[in-house]
């Protein structure tokens, strides 16, 4: 089935593209959540119009997400954790731990904007990258302490 997505899509695309996709993931995500609209003529026609669209949003969200980088600028977050004599943790600090901590000190992410390849597990100092855009990164320094 083809459609035409209404706004950026890591694994599709960015808004304004036709795509294929499976019927099923269009008919119970991408139409529904209004990621994507049926590629009818009368649509397709309307591409520019939503391609404008989402540059527009896009420039909006890139002011945002560089005003929230600006409030990272410095942040070290700690977590106090249990571990054993080798210094792994019993348990981990995971992308939602990195972003209650970010919401104490008054700045509001996404877990999505955390880029970890997996969860921390060990003591000691670790930098994590924030991704909002590919063009809009920063990193926190994450310091897991022995509880």
């Amino acid at each position: 089935m083809e459609v035409i997505l209404t706004r950026d899509i890591k694994a599709l695309g960015e808004a304004g593209k036709l795509v294929k996709v499976k019927p099923g993931h269009a008919r119970n995500y991408l139409l529904p959540m209004g990621f994507a609209i049926p590629a009818s003529p009368r649509n397709i026609a309307k591409i520019d119009v939503i391609k404008k669209q989402a540059a527009e949003d896009k420039l909006a969200l890139h002011g945002k997400y560089s005003e929230i980088i600006k409030k990272m600028d410095g942040v070290e977050l700690t977590f106090a954790r249990k571990a054993d004599e080798n210094n792994h943790l019993f348990g981990s600090v995971s992308e939602n731990d990195i972003v209650k901590a970010l919401a104490e000190k008054e700045i509001e992410i996404h877990k999505a904007d955390v880029v970890m390849e997996k969860h921390l597990k060990e003591i000691g100092t670790t930098d994590v990258v924030i991704s909002f855009m590919t063009e809009l990164q920063t990193t926190v320094k994450v310091n897991i302490e022995v509880e």
